[in-house]
């Protein structure tokens, strides 16, 4: 028990420091023994970084899929780090995808959202070879992964250009996610630009009535990305009358969210319970078919 405390501690502090090598190493150590199936390196398209890992539950036969993507300012991140989220999930009885995309400075905005929704398509096409229900889809993302799943979530044309099905994505999952986007950095600014706007880079500005039941998690001591992009686009919904369920949690930062998912940390606060709650919940409907009202917490 000592140990363990003590490996919780080292994975919390270096999460926190930025130490993202060391963090990833330890709560993927802990996530390697489990009762799922990993199946890596699917091509969802002829890029290099056009591929997927897929976590499946042991024995799994139409269970609801979980599309997740990562963070990392559009800039760095691979799906392989993010291990302890598909075992995390998958553990639980859902088929979970990790995704990696194209990133700056190889594409700018929108490329890195195509390749989401392609990604979001070769699930659907493939889901039921890896026990999911492809008709049950509920996308998942931390920070920079936060935007790009609730642009997925949100844009029905975006699915439809890439052969998907809008009407399959059940519910989305945000954490920490920058919603209302207003880039403050060189680099953002060039990943964001002309002859783009605000009104085609923000997601919340494409919630409408047919949005899919949200549950938005942040912690109140994030100074990545402020929690007033989860209240706005908590207020979006509701003002469209869309199920939306928001934790913000006390003094929590901003790995904290995803952090959370793993072993060593997962003591820290229940983003892991309450996403798979939100999951099962929303996935237990018929697609399209939210719950009656909108809930706050």
């Amino acid at each position: 028990m000592k140990l363990l405390a003590l490996v919780s501690l080292v994975s919390i502090i270096v999460f926190a420091s930025g130490c993202t090598r060391i963090a990833f190493f330890i709560a993927n150590s802990a996530s390697l023994p489990g009762p799922y199936e990993r199946s890596a390196n699917h091509s969802y398209g002829p890029e290099s970084r056009q591929k997927l890992d897929v976590y499946s539950p042991k024995d799994a036969k139409d269970r609801p899929v979980v599309v997740f993507f990562y963070g990392g300012s559009w800039t760095t991140g691979s799906r392989g780090l993010y291990r302890f989220v598909g075992a995390a999930l998958a553990e639980r009885g859902i088929v979970t995808v990790l995704p990696d995309y194209r990133l700056y400075p190889q594409v700018k905005f929108p490329i890195f959202l195509d390749d989401g929704a392609l990604a979001v398509a070769w699930v659907q096409k493939h889901a039921h070879e890896f026990g999911g229900d492809p008709q049950r889809i509920v996308l998942m993302g931390h920070s920079a992964g936060g935007h790009e799943a609730a642009f997925l979530a949100y844009d029905r044309q975006l699915l439809q250009k890439a052969g998907a099905n809008p009407d399959w994505i059940v519910g989305l999952v945000g954490l920490s996610g920058p919603y209302a986007l207003e880039p403050d950095t060189v680099v953002l600014n060039t990943i964001f630009a002309s002859p783009y706007t605000p009104a085609q880079w923000q997601p919340v500005r494409f919630v409408t009535p047919q949005s899919p039941p949200t549950l938005l998690v942040h912690g109140t001591g994030d100074d990545v990305v402020s929690i007033q992009h989860a209240e706005k686009l908590r207020d979006a919904l509701q003002a469209n009358h869309v199920h939306v369920e928001t934790q913000f949690y006390p003094g929590k930062n901003h790995a904290d969210t995803v952090a959370a998912m793993s072993v060593p940390a997962r003591k820290r606060n229940a983003v892991l319970d309450q996403s798979v709650s939100f999951i099962q919940s929303v996935s237990a409907r018929a697609p399209g078919q939210a719950p009656a009202a909108s809930t706050t917490r």
